[in-house]
């Protein structure tokens, strides 16, 4: 740490932002972007764009924000499961569509969309993803404000052989195969295909 620069000195240099608003339309911010998958009550799929979208730790759990508004919350509250599915970069507008308003009961992007349907829990994928999780409800955490954390166990995962790693390739040769999407909020997107190892510490643990 300099000590020639003194607290004051740094955050002079620093806009202050107001956190009595929401902060995140101010900066850019990188997330994954995955499609989550709900059955309505008549039965009809649907498909949701998340970006606030993650593992919950290193078992196999799965989380996403939603808020009570939104169909999808309330389909995977009503049926105690959703579907996960990890889109390709080439699948960017079809993703985006998901996202659409409803026209009368139907979201047409769905319709016209090839998906396949899930084994052990009520729900599809979009069979044009790299990467599938089937997730059963835990719980659903309200309170963040608007949005809920809705927080699943992975009880199904599925994977394009080309996505996975294995010891006999590379990681890098394999995010030059199956590239990475990613969402940067707010409003932009990233293909993410050449990567460099992390310089982890000698002896550090997760």
């Amino acid at each position: 740490m300099d000590s020639t620069v003194n607290e004051q000195d740094r955050y002079a240099a620093l806009e202050a932002l107001d956190v009595d608003s929401p902060i995140w339309d101010r900066f850019f911010t990188i997330a994954p972007l995955v499609l989550v998958g709900t059955v309505e009550e008549d039965g009809r799929v649907d498909f949701a764009p998340k970006h606030m979208a993650f593992p919950l730790g290193w078992d196999n759990y799965f989380g996403f924000i939603c808020t009570p508004r939104h169909g999808t919350y309330g389909n995977a509250k009503r049926n105690g499961a959703f579907t996960v599915t990890y889109p390709r970069p080439a699948d960017i507008v079809m993703t985006s569509l998901t996202a659409a308003p409803r026209s009368g009961d139907e979201k047409p992007i769905v319709n016209l969309t090839d998906t396949f349907p899930a084994q052990r829990v009520v729900g599809e994928f979009v069979s044009s993803g790299y990467l599938f999780l089937e997730c059963e409800l835990e719980q659903i955490v309200d309170g963040f404000g608007v949005n809920s954390l809705i927080a699943g166990r992975v009880v199904a995962a599925y994977a394009q052989p080309e996505a996975l790693r294995r010891i006999d390739r590379d990681d890098a040769e394999i995010l030059l195969d199956v590239p990475q999407l990613a969402y940067l909020y707010p409003g932009r997107f990233a293909i993410i295909e050449e990567t460099e190892a992390f310089p982890f510490p000698a002896g550090m643990q997760r």
